[in-house]
């Protein structure tokens, strides 16, 4: 009897605390991976958005943002292999489409024109 209330005692509190960081996630309106990238349905809703404006592609990061007005940006490679980042208003309206200079850094800082 006494095995059985120590495995029941240690099931409650290990609910406990995963229901509290469950419930932390849903208060913050979605998780957060420490780098500024974002999950959860304003995240989709976001990435939606994005993917729309760009007429499709792959969504790589969506991470809250201040530049240019915008409250998110939506990391995208476009089906062309072009990846550019799309920031949207907290409407999910598109504020600017831009080019992604990490591409461009990846690729010797030119966008990977060869010019030879």
């Amino acid at each position: 009897m006494r095995r059985t209330r120590k495995i029941i005692v240690g099931a409650a509190a290990l609910g406990a605390v995963l229901g509290g960081a469950g419930i932390a996630g849903a208060v913050s309106g979605g998780d957060d991976d420490g780098e500024g990238h974002v999950t959860g349905p304003e995240a989709e809703a976001a990435t939606s958005a994005a993917l729309e404006a760009t007429g499709g592609g792959t969504a790589n990061a969506v991470e809250r943002d201040s530049e240019n007005g915008a409250t998110w940006e939506v990391e995208v490679t476009k089906t062309d292999g072009a990846t550019v980042d799309v920031r949207l208003d907290e409407r999910y309206q598109v504020v600017v489409i831009e080019g992604d200079s990490e591409s461009a850094d990846e690729t010797g800082g030119d966008g990977g024109s060869d010019d030879d």
